[in-house]
């Protein structure tokens, strides 16, 4: 890996710190929440949601809202930061 290289991840991390930090939270489509749900093998829809009993099987599922943790955010700053400062350092390729 060169210099190019290092620059591209460290700007590519770096912007994703910087939407997490930016975002609050994600509202994923239902499609998304479905493939959730089957991978970790639970239901879309809590177990402890008192509406779940009235709601139809066939209609449409409440969406999943992921909130990442704030460190989260401030750890991808700091490591694109420094991937962005180490390729700057590196040597020019010949």
């Amino acid at each position: 890996m060169n210099r190019f290289h290092y620059f591209f991840i460290g700007l590519v991390v770096l912007f994703i710190g910087i939407e997490l930090r930016m975002v609050d939270s994600f509202v994923l489509n239902e499609r998304t929440t479905n493939m959730i749900a089957d991978k970790t093998g639970s239901s879309p829809i809590g177990e402890s949601n008192p509406l779940r009993v009235f709601m139809p099987a066939s209609g449409p599922l409440p969406r999943k809202t992921v909130q990442p943790p704030q460190w989260l955010g401030w750890a991808l700053l700091s490591v694109g930061g420094v991937l962005v400062l180490h390729s700057l350092a590196m040597p020019k390729p010949a």
